[in-house]
């Protein structure tokens, strides 16, 4: 590996450690330049620029999430002199967001994605599509989220072809069911159809094992995603039957 491989590399571990998911996704960038023109990222690559990227977004929506609240507070008040401030610095942070997502299916579908050299790192990229295409949807309306949820169905339902040959003991795998069937729930408002896709998850991987492994297994994302489904059924479930009350 050449030298400003390596200092982008340990510079965006060490952004991480700070914080900093911006630079640090700014630095796997750059580190991404520097890879052989026709390789794939490592796993281990994968995972540090998912986690750039996703909390990067994150703290955006944080953000909005706040400003929505003080524009709430703001509604509820005759004439408030402060509405047209929020409504204006929340169109701002959206636009934020959205250039974000922007670059990230920029670089994966033109950097990224030809260079998958199996059908995990493939699944990795296509269900990052589904992701960020996901997260502009949240907080967009009219034709542009109606583009975003396209987009994002589209990515969802080819990763899941993807995932069908490889095991659901694969933390990618789980998670792109947790995401897939959180989508259809908050985006589509399907309750039952994101039943419909936890479940299958969780029954196809309680075939491949009897007990989920434990943390101490180096199975930590596994566990974790897995419950978080059974978790989701649960509450899914009994907002189902109240509906029906």
């Amino acid at each position: 590996m050449s030298i400003k491989y390596e200092k982008n590399f340990y510079l965006a571990t060490l952004a991480e450690q700070c914080g900093r998911y911006r630079e640090m996704a700014f630095f796997l960038e750059n580190m991404i330049k520097q890879k052989d023109k026709d390789k794939d990222l490592t796993a281990d690559e994968r995972d540090l620029l998912s986690t750039a990227y996703k909390k990067s977004v994150f703290e955006i929506k944080h953000a909005l999430r706040t400003i929505m609240a003080y524009e709430v507070k703001e509604k509820k008040k005759e004439n408030s002199i402060y509405l047209p401030y929020i409504t204006q610095y929340k169109q701002l942070v959206a636009d934020e967001l959205t250039e974000l997502c922007q670059g990230v299916l920029k670089i994966v579908e033109n950097q990224l994605l030809n260079k998958a050299e199996d059908e995990e790192a493939k699944l990795f990229y296509i269900k990052m599509k589904g992701d960020f295409n996901r997260y502009m949807a949240e907080f967009t309306d009219g034709d542009i989220k109606k583009k975003v949820l396209d987009e994002a169905l589209k990515a969802y339902e080819e990763a899941t072809e993807i995932a069908k040959n490889l095991s659901y003991l694969n933390p990618i795998v789980l998670g792109l069911a947790n995401n897939f069937s959180l989508f259809y729930y908050e985006e589509i408002n399907d309750n039952k159809k994101a039943i419909e896709i936890a479940k299958n998850a969780v029954e196809k991987a309680d075939k491949e094992f009897v007990n989920i492994p434990d943390e101490d297994d180096g199975n930590i994302d596994l566990n974790s995603v897995y419950i978080l489904l059974k978790e989701n059924i649960d509450i899914w479930i009994n907002e189902e039957k109240e509906n029906n009350i």
